[in-house]
């Protein structure tokens, strides 16, 4: 089995809550043995685009782990997630192993316990490693 290259990209937009989830998601590459690069873009709905461009590219990754943060408890926050993740999804039935680490919470405080007790942001390169060992395994079939 070849080294993981995996793209991790984040949505600065909230930078408190996506430092953290960086923090998770390099320490479950480093632990997974993988080869990662980072790369940002503003917000969350720019996330499912960033994994397109790069996957579509000259140079893609064996998988992707998609990192952002939404606040709030209105139409637009819901708008905001559930379009971020729909995009996502919408890739990854394409065949891109993408992990999503994109949170949804009420307030920064609830969005950085997600990040570091629950983890959101490990659990999401966990996945993209997961998906991306499947389809190397299934390849040797």
């Amino acid at each position: 089995m070849s080294v993981m290259r995996i793209l991790i990209i984040e949505a600065r937009y909230h930078s408190h809550v996506s430092d953290r989830l960086v923090d998770g998601a390099t320490a479950a590459l480093e632990q997974g043995l993988a080869e990662f690069a980072r790369t940002s873009v503003p917000g969350v709905l720019e996330l499912p685009g960033a994994i397109a461009l790069v996957a579509r590219g000259p140079k893609p990754f064996d998988a992707y782990v998609a990192l952002g943060c939404v606040l709030g408890s209105d139409a637009a926050a819901d708008m905001l997630y559930r379009e971020t993740c729909r995009g996502l999804m919408q890739l990854s039935t394409l065949g891109i192993a993408i992990g999503n680490g994109v949170v949804l919470a009420e307030q920064e405080r609830v969005a950085l316990s997600l990040a570091d007790e629950s983890d959101a942001g490990g659990d999401a390169a966990r996945a993209a490693l997961a998906l991306a060992t499947l389809r190397e395994r299934l390849a040797v079939l």
